[in-house]
């Protein structure tokens, strides 16, 4: 069997079993391999399907609906490309990074492996419920690697918060599968698409919204953010960075393709707009907790509430408007997808350097940052630039395209929200550059750091801005024009 689509779901499982076999002390150099080829898997899924093509590998042979199926289209393969991007520098980082703390390290690979392999299998499954199968284990991986990071009751506590709101949301998305299971009797996307019309029973309605409501639990959309601050704050850096950079984007991805394949026909205005107004809210008020932040990790983890926040102004921008409107929001949150995941590892990273060097995180206390550690504060503000949306950042452009969405269907409130939220995050950023140019504290001791702790997230904030330059190619493989 040589089918990439398969095989980059099964290698990491295989590496992750291996890694916890042989120990941490091997499990980052496998880890690392295992990535590498990942990555070239997932580059040759997305030439494959670049042009709108799609490409389905039947598992075991058996067709669906008898066998389960896996399905790359576009948008798939952009997931997958991210997600290997991503964790490929990340895991050089945590290589690192477990070397100064080895007791928060004895799970990290075996964890990492089995989220990685989880979330491949829910951007390539399609049928309802292989997809609630592959949520639950990427909401308990992600819980693992949380609880399995040490830092004593605080961390047990958000574990256990995480735990409660993915378990929540997985029932509430069960539930809907059910619904649509008892109505059509079938779980297959490409059955159920054209039976979902606007004539569909009461009960195909309340599956929508269970479904979409789990998902939205899980995506930590506000009001639903209460588990996220304190789960990805409290995480060790490496499980912060995954976490914010990845796990979010699945739980997203879902929703959107439910939206725009299966439950479009059933959309109301009042719906989306809804839906919009949440996601403005989660920018308003994410932004200003980040303002508060006396920690600069709960300073990150609140930018990542916020910034969820923009993804969601998404659903009031394709519905009930032109076809070009449509396709500009879509490829503006792809881009948004793209920027915030390479930035926020970037900045949870950088955040995590700095702890590991000064043995602190607290922002009034950041005097000497820019003359000890230039390049992770240098990270930090590329990571900031592209989340306040500055050019020539990805950021940038994916404002950019929303912006001009929001233009063409004469959505103002929209384009003043997320013209409020960018000078909101510039406020915050600017918050810890400010402090981390001060003269340093005599207090203050700098430990040396290992140069694979700052070189990675470098890269990725690199990458966040690079890829402003050469986006066409990515939402054009997302998007299909």
């Amino acid at each position: 069997m040589t089918d990439p689509v398969a095989w980059i779901v099964l290698l990491p499982l295989f590496w992750a079993t291996l890694a916890f076999v042989i120990g941490p002390e091997h499990g980052g150099r496998l880890a690392f391999a295992g990535l590498a080829v990942q990555l070239a898997l997932a580059l040759t899924v997305a030439q494959d399907v670049s042009g709108g093509a799609v490409r389905v590998h039947s598992v075991g042979g058996w067709d669906a609906p008898l066998g389960i199926e896996l399905l790359a289209d576009g948008l798939a393969a952009a997931m997958l490309l991210l997600t290997q991007t991503v964790a490929l520098p990340l895991a050089l980082y945590a290589r690192a990074y477990f070397r100064v703390h080895p007791e928060c390290g004895r799970y990290f690979w075996p964890l990492t492996g089995f989220l990685l392999a989880a979330m491949n299998a829910m951007f390539l499954s399609a049928d309802v419920f292989n997809i609630y199968v592959t949520l639950e284990l990427v909401g308990l991986a992600a819980v693992g690697l949380v609880a399995s990071g040490g830092g004593g009751a605080p961390a047990i506590v958000a574990a256990l918060r995480y735990l409660f709101a993915t378990l929540l949301g997985s029932g509430a998305y069960l539930l809907g599968v059910a619904l649509l299971y008892g109505t059509y009797g079938s779980v297959s996307l490409s059955v159920l698409a054209p039976l979902v019309n606007e004539n569909a029973p009461a009960a195909v309605l309340l599956a929508a919204g269970l479904m979409l409501t789990g998902l939205m639990l899980k995506t930590a959309l506000v009001p639903f953010q209460f588990w996220l601050p304190p789960a990805h704050g409290g995480a060790p850096a490496p499980v912060s960075a995954l976490l914010s950079a990845l796990v979010i984007k699945a739980s997203f991805y879902l929703i959107m393709r439910l939206w725009l394949t299966l439950y479009m026909p059933l959309t109301v205005p009042a719906a989306a707009q809804l839906l919009g107004m949440l996601g403005g809210a989660a920018i308003l008020w994410g932004s200003f907790m980040a303002l508060r932040q006396a920690h600069l990790k709960m300073l990150v983890a609140y930018s990542t509430v916020a910034q969820i926040g923009y993804l969601f102004l998404l659903f009031p921008l394709v519905t009930q408007t032109p076809p070009e409107t449509v396709q500009s929001a879509t490829q503006g949150v792809v881009m948004q997808i793209f920027a915030h995941g390479l930035a926020k590892a970037a900045m949870f990273a950088a955040a995590g350097a700095v702890i590991l060097s000064t043995g602190h995180d607290e922002i009034a206390h950041l005097g000497g940052i820019s003359s000890r550690l230039p390049l992770t504060l240098f990270t930090f503000s590329m990571a900031g630039v592209t989340l306040m949306g500055l050019p020539p950042s990805s950021g940038f452009l994916a404002k950019w395209l929303l912006i001009d969405a929001a233009i063409s269907s004469r959505q103002w409130g929209l384009i003043l929200v997320m013209i409020v939220g960018g000078l909101l995050t510039a406020a915050y950023v600017f918050k810890v550059l400010r402090h981390a140019f001060l003269k340093a504290e005599q207090s203050t001791t700098f430990r040396r750091l290992p140069r694979m702790l700052e070189w990675p997230a470098f890269i990725l904030a690199l990458a966040s801005l690079l890829l402003g330059l050469r986006a066409g190619d990515l939402v054009n493989l997302a998007v299909a024009p």
